[in-house]
């Protein structure tokens, strides 16, 4: 065995094992390793317009519960913000409350049948200014926390959690995937589009 870092020096045996078993990146959570963490499953969908997109949002809002953490990502103009303006109709937020992207704010709470917690981490350099912000007691507010350029830090997301990753394609035509990360995610993959 070899860790990184370690040119040259092995671990044989049992010690080994009981090191990788300790220390690999798989199960060290420390912030400043990665963690590696296993899909339990995914889906894809294409949408053809901001319509579609917002819809297809909608219906995976209807299935939220309490505690759910949604990680999006995609480029720039992907459709984030326009699939989050679906997601916090499926939880009922009302039409007054103008769902946009809190690019400036970095958090905006929508009250709906659940509390929507929407950030936005494009705009952050450093995970400090995360945590200034009091984004680790957001996930145990009893809402859904739902983050817009996650991928940025992903060492502060819940291990527990589904992503959205949204691709725009040459013909304009978008897709949706859907990546469950604990089982108590798949059901938002059973969605008929």
């Amino acid at each position: 065995m070899q860790l990184a870092g370690t040119k040259g020096v092995h671990w044989p045996g049992c010690f080994g094992k009981i090191f990788n078993m300790l220390y690999a990146p798989s199960y060290f959570t420390s912030r400043h390793r990665k963690r590696v963490v296993q899909p339990i499953a995914m889906q894809r969908w294409p949408t053809s317009s901001a319509e579609e997109t917002r819809t297809f949002g909608r219906h995976l809002g209807q299935l939220a519960n309490s505690g759910d953490f949604v990680a999006c990502c995609g480029t720039l103009g992907a459709g984030k913000t326009t699939f989050i303006q679906g997601f916090a109709q499926g939880l009922a937020v009302g039409a007054e409350a103008y769902v946009r992207s809190p690019t400036f704010t970095l958090v905006h709470q929508y009250n709906g049948i659940i509390p929507l917690y929407h950030f936005d981490f494009y705009r952050l350099s450093y995970l400090s200014e995360i945590q200034d912000i009091g984004f680790t007691e957001y996930l145990n507010a009893g809402g859904v926390v739902i983050v817009e350029w996650a991928d940025k830090f992903p060492e502060i997301l819940p291990i527990r959690r589904l992503d959205v990753a949204i691709q725009v394609a040459s013909t304009g035509i978008r897709y949706i995937q859907c990546t469950a990360y604990d089982i108590s995610y798949v059901r938002y993959l059973h969605l008929t589009h």
